[in-house]
């Protein structure tokens, strides 16, 4: 690996890092739905990174792809589910609060 190719690969780990600092920040101070699922994306989008780079480094391009689109379907349903939470919550409580979701019906 050529010194600006390992420059490249240093700095996207790095990025990819705070990303997820920040995606577990998101998730764990806020108490609003919407930005929880913020967070949930970012960090999917941050492991999605990491997956190419490391796809990139181990010279295995293909299975890494195919890692990555798996992960962007089940990112996509899992994503929808909890919007359909989130807007299901909100109608039943007029807030996106987590901390108000204590009555659970089943």
């Amino acid at each position: 690996m050529s010194a600006d190719i390992a420059t490249y690969f240093q700095a996207s780990v790095v990025f990819a890092i705070l990303i997820i600092i920040t995606a577990l920040y998101c998730i764990l101070v806020s108490r609003n739905l919407i930005r929880i699922l913020i967070g949930l994306e970012l960090m999917t989008k941050a492991v999605t990174l990491l997956l190419a780079i490391g796809g990139y480094v181990s010279n295995r391009m293909a299975l890494a792809q195919t890692f990555i689109i798996t992960l962007i379907v089940i990112e996509v349903v899992v994503i929808a589910v909890a919007a359909g939470v989130v807007i299901g919550s909100y109608r039943h409580n007029n807030d996106l609060d987590a901390g108000k979701m204590n009555n659970l019906k089943g």
